[in-house]
């Protein structure tokens, strides 16, 4: 299954891009995943993922469109959040350290504990493009008791 959304940067589309995102994958795998734990970890990512787009890479610039797209095989899942801003150097990520109070960093962090691979490329047709693949997990078995 791909499905692709072009949405305005606007937090205000945050639960239009939550709904496409978590509708489509329900509607393709139905229960053979375990919703609720899976449903959490991925609006996490992709209010993260989205919300930085608007804020950092979009700002002040709301005409800006962010364009994702889902690619779903089996259970094996990608989702690329392409945006049309400056770009942001990852060379010059710092990750914060727990000793220390850190005003911003942590969608990155956040971003590489939830999913199995992120990759950030600039400057792609234009744009750029922060891939996000994860293999989802089946429902829980249940024990027999």
């Amino acid at each position: 299954m791909r499905t692709e959304l072009h949405v305005p940067s606007d937090l205000k589309f945050l639960s239009i891009v939550e709904n496409w995102l978590l509708g489509a994958l329900e509607v393709e795998l139905g229960d053979r995943v375990d919703w609720p734990r899976q449903a959490n970890r991925l609006r996490l990512v992709l209010v993260e993922a989205y919300s930085n787009v608007v804020r950092h890479a979009h700002r002040n610039r709301p005409n800006l469109p962010v364009l994702l797209r889902l690619e779903l095989k089996n259970r094996d899942l990608c989702l690329e959040v392409w945006d049309y801003g400056d770009g942001f150097d990852l060379s010059t990520y710092l990750p914060p350290t727990p000793h220390e109070y850190h005003e911003g960093g942590y969608g990155w962090l956040i971003l590489n504990r939830l999913m199995d691979k992120v990759e950030y490329r600039l400057q792609v047709n234009g744009g750029n493009c922060l891939m996000l693949e994860t293999t989802l997990p089946g429902e829980p078995t249940q024990i027999p008791s």
